[in-house]
């Protein structure tokens, strides 16, 4: 018998295996293995195709060492999308792997159940005969007697009370360890070991919560009924503030009364935090929470769960969740559906979670909704070409006014002097306006911190990272320089090693200088920041945004985390500190992403009570894109954005691929670029644009060159990814270039 498993190395296919008879009842598609691989090593694989009988004299396969499941860890929709990721994203299979499974799934030995010390009566005194002996031998000893007779007080408060109780609900007593232990040493009590979840056990389901729908609402759910009947996508385009969470959960409602799982996925980790809060008092312990935040043995326990007879119905979480197991699923819901935190970067899989989760929808008959305010210009697209259905709500829940934006032109400001550093005097007005009348107010500033750069004043050296082609982020409260790409952190200089100068400056502001200076402001305001540096733990996501949501903090610092479908009651004014930084980025999306950026967190203002304020500050205020922003103009925006994509041909009139090239060379990435451009010329013509240096061009000591592909429409995508891979074969088996890396980014953001 041989079977195909596959491993989570990063190299293209499946790897053959031959299965001892002893195993070869236990071998199923789905099941873990412990295989050999290499000289010495050994893998934890997953068997990939159903066992065959065959004879194969000319190779000797190394055999199977062990089974690890008793039944499948992995469905078979689970094995086909991860292999629709591998062939779309041009991943090797191992990857998608490495990335779906969580780590305790992949380690040979393997998750550890979460176990609690028990202590329970021992046989020879559970009656009620022997419980009088034991009281009057405890009589010499009153601590241990009233320990005992606490015990029994708990035990008996159980159904079962024999099922005994944890050790440290009789600790919390009063009672000391070496008491317990004298009692287990008289032979009146035993202690074990009893596994438990770690798993929120949210409470009862309570439906009869769900709020009943505004008219508006009640409209969009009924189109979005309509819709599904003739699509399998819709995309619901909801005004910031106008409700749509409450929709989403009453199409979980009808989803759970037809007894279909819902998987509800959201683009930040920060935003299930509110969500789940929400989502539990309706859906109590039919609801479950995945996310990379969790600890490992938190979501092997999910996802053996969802294994289970008795999974979440609901699943909430990130990108991450699409790897999740289902066995029912009737509906996706994408919120957010157009940010950038859903597209998985590095390490590949690079794959789109709400692309992946159309494709999941579709293996498994299930509808999906796509929601936001500020719609990607694919999916708007695909919806007004009636590849996907629209719904549209355009007034906000209860009749509340967007926000007023004004626009603050800072360039004018700072030539007469006025600007108190990134602060305008009319931002500093009102925020002390909103504070003095016990509201809230959210400063948004897109860069983390304490400045972008230090500068040599006499010379204009500035400090770059040595294996990254970017200048060094300052942290102040760290004392330290480090780089945003590598990670790499360098002591602060004193002087400047270019010309000995010691007058060096911090240039710029990122979020934690901005917070500097808002203390200094507003001595009386209670000030949280919300960025990388501030939320790296589930705990802290948790503490800053419940802190905010009860008012115990006023003032709020944040990067794009802020921006995100983040409902505050008592926020009636926002700051845009600096719009330019995001309309500068060279990038074609620049304008897409600002106008999507500002106008969300915009959104965050006024949402419950009255009309909010957004004080817009930029150097470029003629820019149309602005005028979108302030009138909340999205056709006008879309209309541009498309008018534009059709004349330089980029998505959605065209299918984008980058190729990446590293080396440790710079001048070997050069060669190998205008080499690797000449050979897909061949193949694709003037469709292939580059080699080019990327605005960063060395990252972690590697010299990096950037093609790209612009595909027209009706290419056959399977072929082109087809001569793709054989380039880089071609590439590769080059001597010059055997250190070489290529890779590839399929739909890039």
């Amino acid at each position: 018998m041989y079977i195909d498993v596959i491993l989570p190395v990063p190299l293209d296919g499946v790897f053959t295996y031959s299965v001892p008879q002893s195993l070869e009842g236990q071998v199923r598609v789905g099941v873990r293995v412990l295989v050999p691989f290499g000289r010495s090593k050994t893998y934890v694989g997953i068997v990939d195709k159903s066992p065959v009988n065959c004879q194969l004299s000319d190779v000797k396969y190394k055999d199977v060492l062990q089974v690890l499941d008793a039944s499948p860890i992995l469905t078979d929709c689970q094995l086909r999308l991860w292999q629709w990721i591998s062939d779309y994203y041009m991943s090797p299979i191992g990857e998608v792997y490495k990335a779906a499974l969580p780590s305790g799934l992949k380690a040979e030995d393997g998750y550890r159940p979460k176990t609690e010390l028990y202590i329970r009566l021992t046989p020879k005194f559970r009656s009620e005969q022997a419980l009088h002996i034991a009281l009057d031998m405890l009589q010499r000893a009153p601590s241990q007697q009233k320990a005992f007779i606490d015990f029994l007080d708990l035990a008996l408060s159980n159904e079962d009370y024999l099922a005994g109780i944890t050790r440290d609900e009789l600790l919390n007593q009063g009672h000391t360890l070496a008491t317990i232990t004298a009692l287990v040493k008289r032979g009146l009590l035993e202690t074990f070991e009893q596994e438990v979840g770690r798993l929120n056990h949210g409470g009862e389901p309570h439906p009869e919560r769900i709020k009943t729908l505004s008219l508006a609402q009640q409209d969009a759910y009924n189109q979005i009924q309509f819709a599904f009947l003739k699509k399998n996508v819709t995309l619901l385009h909801g005004v910031t503030s106008s409700g749509k969470t409450e929709i989403y959960i009453h199409l979980i409602q009808q989803a759970l009364e037809k007894q279909q799982q819902v998987l509800y996925l959201l683009p930040e980790i920060a935003l299930t935090v509110q969500m789940m809060d929400r989502l539990q008092r309706i859906f109590g312990n039919r609801l479950g929470i995945y996310h990379s935040k969790y600890s490992d043995a938190e979501r092997v326990e999910i996802w053996q769960k969802q294994l289970s007879t008795h999974p979440y119905d609901v699943i909430l979480g990130a990108r991450s969740a699409v790897f999740l197991p289902f066995q029912r699923l009737g509906l996706v819901i994408v919120d957010e559906e157009h940010e950038t935190s859903y597209k998985q970067q590095d390490p590949a899989p690079r794959y789109h979670a709400r692309d992946t989760a159309i494709v999941l929808a579709q293996m498994m008959g299930a509808k999906v909704l796509l929601g936001t305010a500020t719609p990607s210009t694919e999916t708007y697209h695909n919806a007004q070409t009636g590849k996907y259905g629209l719904v549209e709500l355009k007034e906000r829940y209860q009749g509340i006014l967007l926000p007023e934006i004004q626009v603050v032109d800072i360039k004018d400001l700072q030539h007469r002097k006025m600007m108190s550093g990134p602060f305008s005097p009319q931002l500093l007005l009102k925020v002390r306006e909103a504070l003095e009348r016990g509201e809230q107010a959210i400063l948004f500033q897109n860069r983390r911190g304490y400045a972008p750069m230090i500068e040599c004043r006499k010379c204009g050296w500035v400090p770059h990272c040595q294996n990254c082609d970017v200048s060094l982020t300052y942290h102040r409260h760290l004392n330290q320089l480090t780089c945003h790409y590598c990670g790499s952190t360098y002591q602060v200089p004193v002087e400047c090693p270019a010309c000995g100068s010691r007058d060096l400056a911090s240039r710029g502001y990122g979020t934690e200088k901005i917070e500097d200076q808002v203390r200094e402001i507003f001595p009386e305001a209670r000030i949280a920041r919300m960025d990388l540096d501030t939320t790296r733990s589930r705990q802290a996501y948790e503490r800053i945004i419940n802190d905010f949501s009860a008012g115990r903090t006023n003032l709020l610092i944040g990067t794009q985390m802020i921006s995100k479908g983040l409902d505050f009651d008592r926020v009636s004014v926002v700051g845009i500190l600096n719009a330019d930084t995001m309309l500068n980025y060279p990038d074609f999306r620049a304008y897409e992403h600002a106008f999507m950026m500002m106008a969300q967190v915009s959104g965050r203002a006024g949402r419950k009570g009255r009309q909010g304020l957004v004080i817009l500050q930029t150097k470029s205020p003629d820019l149309s894109v602005i005028r979108q922003v302030v009138n909340n103009d999205f056709d006008a925006f879309f209309r541009s954005i498309l008018a534009e994509r059709r004349q330089f041909r980029y998505p959605p009139y065209c299918r984008l691929v980058y190729v990446f090239l590293k080396h440790r060379s710079d001048s070997f990435a050069d060669a190998a670029g205008h080499d690797l451009g000449r050979l897909l010329r061949q193949w694709f013509g003037a469709r292939v644009l580059g080699p080019d240096r990327p605005a960063v061009a060395k990252v972690k000591s590697l010299a990096i060159r950037k093609l790209v592909l612009k595909l027209e429409p009706g290419l056959n995508m399977s072929d082109v990814r087809k001569y793709l891979a054989l380039a880089r074969q071609q590439m590769l088996q080059d001597k010059r270039y055997t250190s070489l890396q290529i890779y590839f980014d399929i739909d890039p953001l």
